[in-house]
């Protein structure tokens, strides 16, 4: 039962912002997980790290500086080609191990995986690997909590990215929208891990400026925005939680994709499991099939993508909200700092 205050409180934030999806619930996957491990107690041998993480992140890492040296003589044409289609991907990628990573799920020692996020966090030429662990662990455990949920737009992208034109630059943007509005939204002050983190992709860049020049570090930065703006490993931004079906707040995605992306694509599965790491993903679905085989899901985030864009009914505002902490809540939350440093 909500306190009378948390109703009120609730009740104010919803007429601030009544364009967005309200829920009166708790997010779903706690109770999902519950009846998944009391029918499934199997799934719980699945729990752990996934020790193949920090090879596929060191060939990824060791890719993206070959092509930098194969490229360097390379025409502007055939670098811009490669910056989408290789780097943007391999960068995006990249993202994906550093969420991986975010969850301890490359290593059983919790320090090996900050620096292993750092590590991944490299060749995209911005340090964002402390700051998005984080907010990340604040998504998980208040998915859809109103500020303290990052994840979800603002009110103003709402308000300006209404039609199809509009929406397409918002889909260029996104790395913009997901590097700025954690700092409007939800500030926090920088961590230990996080200067670290400053200090390993300066020293990054630096080098990679010393032996390749600007154009090679362009390939990188450039490289990281183009793949996480519209680009079809991009389309997991939309795919995950832009209610495209009403009453479903969380979609997966079981397409070929996930090969490259830790398996992310299986986004009920981690959001209701995530300490188990994405190598076995699929085996939660295997396991627990009648659970997530029939809500909606979808096999192509290219089409996610193209649907966000032409449906005028979906939108940035397009995303469930829930007030569940009482300002004060939130307010000693931001106070020490967030869930984690």
């Amino acid at each position: 039962m909500d306190s009378p205050a948390l109703v009120i409180e609730r009740e104010e934030k919803m007429k601030q912002s009544k364009e967005f999806i309200w829920s009166y619930s708790d997010e779903p996957h706690a109770t999902r997980r519950k009846l998944i491990t009391t029918k499934y107690p199997e799934v719980k041998k699945l729990f752990g790290h996934c020790p193949r993480t920090k090879y596929k992140v060191a060939i990824s890492v060791a890719i993206q500086i070959l092509s930098i040296h194969l490229l360097r003589d390379a025409s502007f044409w055939t670098k811009a080609f490669c910056c989408y289609t290789l780097s943007g991907s391999i960068n995006h990628m990249m993202t994906l191990a550093m969420h991986e990573l975010s969850h301890n799920l490359g290593h059983k020692r919790v320090v090996v995986n900050r620096l292993l996020g750092m590590f991944a966090n490299m060749p995209m030429g911005i340090p964002a690997s402390a700051s998005f662990k984080r907010y990340h662990m604040e998504h998980h455990r208040f998915q859809g909590e109103d500020v303290v949920d990052v994840d979800i737009p603002t009110a103003a992208e709402g308000a300006i990215f209404t039609n199809s034109p509009l929406k397409v630059v918002w889909c260029f943007l996104q790395p913009a929208f997901y590097s700025l509005r954690p700092m409007i939204v939800n500030p926090k002050e920088p961590s230990f891990w996080e200067f670290v983190n400053y200090g390993t992709a300066i020293a990054f860049d630096a080098i990679i400026y010393k032996f390749y020049g600007f154009s090679g570090l362009l390939y990188l930065v450039i490289g990281t925005l183009l793949g996480m703006g519209l680009h079809p490993v991009a389309g997991h931004f939309i795919a995950e939680h832009y209610v495209m079906n009403e009453g479903q707040e969380t979609y997966s995605y079981y397409g070929p994709l996930n090969w490259l992306c830790f398996n992310v694509g299986y986004h009920n599965e981690h959001h209701d499991f995530p300490f188990i790491a994405g190598t076995k993903l699929p085996q939660v679905r295997q396991i627990a099939s009648e659970f997530y085989d029939n809500i909606p899901h979808y096999h192509s985030w290219t089409k996610v993508i193209y649907d966000y864009i032409v449906d005028e009914n979906v939108g940035p505002f397009a995303r469930v909200k829930r007030v569940t902490m009482a300002q004060s809540e939130v307010d000693a939350l931001k106070a020490r700092g967030g869930l984690v440093m």
